[in-house]
């Protein structure tokens, strides 16, 4: 669809940007927080690039202040954080943590004083390891209560502040790296307890939305899904639905739980073809039914592209988290998918296809499926950034990426998709989980490496400055 005329981004259009606790706090061990099952996963050897943790991470803990007035000079209208569990709950079910509850409040505060929107993730993958080493963490039922419990705790103490939630993570992404390739915690390999977490992790989520609502909670929330929409490699009828494959069990696997409260009818007929249902209890569908979110948060990295996949063919493929490009390999489900090259598009030093377009389909498509607003928590470039002598980082290859990817969000908006914001990815740089340091995301550079922190010094990049103008104009300005 080409449109001669685009329609102007709303005025209240949420103009922010996001980051994660693990990734960016550091203290890992100050004013009582426990440890979370990142903090021990992390130290096996092999599992993160030259070893990186985050101990200190970029040390936002301490530098909050300098972080919040970088973004009230450039103008951010909000900024999406997440609160970690431990540093709220050490033990995750026991006695509450006030210095993290300040911490907490103190961040949310500056954020306000300045007009900035706070936009509060409950779960961001850092679940506490007490609770996985007392029983399994999301593989035992207990956590729904401990999870609601938590995000109670939470919800009474900053719903007076706090607008906009996001229940769960990318359940997708830390289900599947953590249950079924052993690349992220608890470092397992195997699909029956992959899709048994799963089940469990989608009752705590509705849970929590529940428990929003009886609790009359003012504001909106809903789960934050990594979504990349799927093409077929060609127009022959087996890549198609190969496609179709890739769609019901990456996508709607999820998305259709958040919101109609049912797995998808094809997806279900395999789990039990191939013994791999979870265990679902009288009472399991009317919660999951009562977990409606009020908006699909997005979060939009790039486009998949499959083929058709013989029963004896491709199973787990490589990662790449090198940041050398060309190192990843095919990967897919014997007997549905296989992922296969996009001749029509670039990609990046990790990998990952560059596809502003798929942005705009990712929301025509949860726009036309699940009729709901769609608030955009992540999109953004993970990239190799130089700092010059002066102190300036000149990344117009990001400034590229974004002015794309938000030209895209205008085009869908005119389409007719209710669109509320959009989070750039990220905020400043950060430990990005199993890259390292060296795969930077942010508007504001950091300078440290993997294994030197340095001073940890805040420096501007010149997307800063153009992301700067583009709230100023409301996005006329790209």
């Amino acid at each position: 669809m080409f449109h001669k005329e685009l329609d102007a981004f709303p005025e209240d259009f949420l103009w922010g940007s996001a980051s994660a606790a693990y990734q960016i706090e550091g203290a890992m061990k100050e004013d009582g927080k426990g440890e979370s099952v990142w903090d021990k996963f992390v130290q096996i050897p092999g599992k993160t690039f030259k070893g990186t943790t985050g101990e200190v991470a970029v040390d936002h803990y301490h530098r909050y202040k300098e972080d919040v007035k970088l973004m009230a000079d450039q103008g951010l209208k909000a900024y999406r954080f997440s609160i970690a569990w431990a540093r709220v709950i050490p033990d995750g079910d026991g006695e509450v943590n006030e210095k993290g509850l300040e911490f907490y409040d103190n961040l949310i505060n500056e954020l306000l004083k300045y007009g900035i929107e706070p936009l509060v993730t409950l779960y961001h993958w850092d679940i506490p390891q007490a609770l996985q080493d007392k029983y399994g963490g999301w593989e035992n039922r207990q956590v729904i209560a401990d999870f609601t419990r938590y995000a109670e705790i939470l919800f009474n103490r900053y719903n007076d502040r706090v607008k906009y939630w996001v229940s769960l993570n990318e359940q997708n992404i830390f289900i599947k790296l953590g249950y079924n390739m052993a690349a992220h915690p608890p470092n397992v390999k195997d699909e029956k307890r992959m899709y048994a977490a799963n089940h469990i992790a989608h009752l705590a989520n509705a849970s929590v939305i529940k428990r929003f609502r009886e609790m009359d909670m003012p504001g909106m929330i809903g789960p934050s899904f990594a979504y990349g929409p799927t093409y077929a490699l060609d127009s022959h009828p087996l890549n198609q639905l190969a496609a179709e494959n890739n769609e019901e069990f990456n996508a709607h696997l999820w998305m259709d739980i958040y919101v109609r409260g049912e797995y998808p009818s094809v997806v279900w007929k395999y789990l039990e073809r191939n013994d791999l249902t979870p265990d679902v209890q009288p009472g399991d569908k009317a919660l999951l039914k009562a977990g409606k979110p009020d908006f699909m948060g997005l979060n939009y990295y790039q486009t998949a592209t499959v083929e058709a996949n013989p029963i004896d063919g491709v199973a787990e493929g490589k990662m790449n988290t090198t940041g050398k490009k060309g190192t990843s390999q095919a990967s897919g489900v014997p007997g549905m998918y296989k992922s296969a090259e996009n001749t029509f598009i670039e990609k990046t030093d990790w990998d990952w296809d560059i596809d502003p377009t798929g942005l705009r389909i990712a929301m025509r498509r949860i726009n036309s499926r699940y009729h709901l607003p769609i608030l955009i928590t992540e999109n953004g470039l993970g990239a190799y950034d130089d700092l010059e002598a002066d102190g300036s980082v000149h990344d117009d290859y990001r400034i590229d990426f974004l002015k794309n990817h938000v030209r895209t969000i205008q085009e869908a908006i005119t389409d007719g998709v209710d669109v509320l914001g959009y989070c750039t990815w990220s905020y400043t740089d950060l430990l990005s989980w199993m890259n390292g340091y060296q795969k930077r995301y942010g508007f504001v550079y950091v300078d440290r490496e993997e294994l030197d922190e340095k001073e940890l010094k805040r420096y501007k990049k010149d997307s800063y400055f153009w992301y700067k103008k583009v709230i100023e104009s409301n996005g006329k300005e790209l």
